[in-house]
């Protein structure tokens, strides 16, 4: 089973403690979001270090290499790492040696990969939910839910479809399944067995969709789960096919491609690029009830 080295949990948040925006995906645009997300950060009693990000820009990412790899690793560390946006650059980072920090790290979507890489090396304090320029978009509750799990409250169960039925427990492993699918082979791929894998993704046409999903089960990825998820796949229709007679549609692929794997499964969780992700803390356990259509994270001991 993924194990989560103890001695690397955070503590959880308190008044006074410190936020750090981090930028190492795409260029910010635009930068009026960031400010509206660090203003909630700050409604819940907690101090910015430094939101000077908007200048900063190389091409199309944020910063060169260089530059964003200083960022992600600041001499002082804050109790909350908070991503400003997604896109793509995040992995680029990963070429260099990395030696992860205590704390706590929050994004999603390209992100992805370094929630990953940080997992897959012991640390705990991963939240896969919304980022400095999304949160001022989320309902109430996403936000609401998103302060509980940094502040060490209780959050409640979220809903599903039920497409396979069954009851697992496990760690959670959740991320954007096309930045995933590029850790494949690597050292920044989490150990999956025993977990419950929670995918998502944004854009990308069901044959694409398929042609990843069955890289993770040529690579074996797949076959050692407690159980799997399905979040939101935004605009993750093809257009032109959707009405297609022998065209697939992209509930037919995800099914077909987890059909023969013998463990619950839920789908159409409120996880994603939507108005309404929910937060969730990779590396917690996690009970999977797909009788009930529900996933319950375990409260810590």
């Amino acid at each position: 089973m993924l194990k989560v080295n103890v001695k690397s949990k955070p503590k959880y948040l308190k008044k006074g403690d410190s936020i750090l925006p981090i930028a190492v995906s795409s260029a910010i645009q635009p930068q009026n979001k960031i400010i509206e997300g660090i203003k909630i950060f700050e409604s819940w009693g907690l101090i910015c270090k430094n939101n000077n990000l908007s200048t900063r820009n190389w091409g199309y990412l944020a910063g060169t290499d260089q530059v964003r790899y200083k960022n992600l690793h600041p001499k002082s560390n804050p109790s909350l790492m908070a991503f400003t946006n997604g896109g793509w650059g995040s992995a680029r980072l990963l070429g260099n040696e990395t030696e992860w920090a205590k704390g706590w790290f929050l994004g999603f979507s390209d992100i992805t990969s370094l929630l990953f890489s940080r997992l897959a090396s012991g640390f705990d304090g991963c939240i896969h939910g919304p980022m400095l320029n999304s949160i001022s978009d989320e309902p109430s509750w996403s936000q609401k839910r998103l302060k509980s799990l940094l502040f060490g409250e209780e959050v409640p169960d979220i809903q599903g479809d039920s497409w396979k039925k069954g009851i697992a427990k496990g760690p959670l492993v959740v991320g954007n399944l096309t930045v995933a699918s590029h850790l494949i082979g690597t050292n920044h791929m989490p150990n999956l067995s025993g977990a419950i894998l929670i995918l998502e993704d944004v854009g990308e046409a069901p044959y694409r969709i398929d042609r990843m999903l069955t890289h993770w089960r040529l690579a074996g990825l797949l076959n050692n789960l407690a159980g799997i998820c399905f979040g939101k796949f935004v605009d993750c229709e093809d257009p032109q096919n959707i009405e297609a007679k022998d065209s697939f549609k992209l509930q037919e692929i995800l099914q077909d491609r987890i059909n023969d794997i013998n463990i619950p499964v839920l789908a159409n969780l409120p996880i994603g690029h939507l108005k309404g992700n929910a937060a969730l803390p990779l590396g917690r356990e996690a009970l999977l009830d797909a009788n009930k259509g529900l996933l319950t994270i375990i409260p810590a001991s």
